[in-house]
């Protein structure tokens, strides 16, 4: 989420305010930014990040398990050293179909072994990656269908 200056794209903005869910893999910042990203309307599901005021940390958990539909999502904001990432993140949220992880800002939407391993970039801060992203995830039944949204 923004800080300072930075806010949201009016196009992240806009998908935000038609989806079903928000999923926010960390880092969103402080309780004022949750409230605002809450009061777009859909709810949020949301872990902990790194970058999160204390207070923030208090109310949301390290990692999370989230069903929509038949599809389980697991989720959680660092994912830990780039060697071994998908198949620790699956190793870590046994029977999901997916796993939402922030911290690195780079996006990822790579299936590996039958799990989908799911990073959706930084709509605000880019950093080593290509552009501002965000990720849209259709769910129906137990299948879901990822695409990447560049936003810059």
């Amino acid at each position: 989420m923004p800080r300072g200056a930075r806010r949201l794209p009016d196009r992240c903005v806009e998908h935000l305010r038609a989806a079903d869910l928000v999923l926010h893999a960390g880092d969103v910042s402080s309780v004022g930014a949750f409230e605002e990203l809450r009061a777009l309307g859909p709810p949020v599901e949301a872990v902990q990040g790194n970058a999160d005021e204390p207070e923030l940390r208090r109310l949301l958990p390290e990692t999370v398990v989230v069903e929509v539909e038949r599809v389980r999502i697991g989720m959680l904001h660092d994912p830990g050293p780039r060697t071994g990432r998908e198949a620790r993140l699956a190793a870590r949220f046994p029977d999901i179909e997916a796993v939402v992880y922030g911290h690195t800002h780079v996006p990822q939407a790579e299936r590996v072994d039958g799990v989908w391993i799911l990073n959706p970039g930084s709509p605000t801060e880019r950093r080593r990656a290509p552009s501002r992203s965000m990720l849209l995830v259709d769910v129906g039944g137990r299948a879901l269908e990822p695409q990447l949204v560049a936003l810059s």
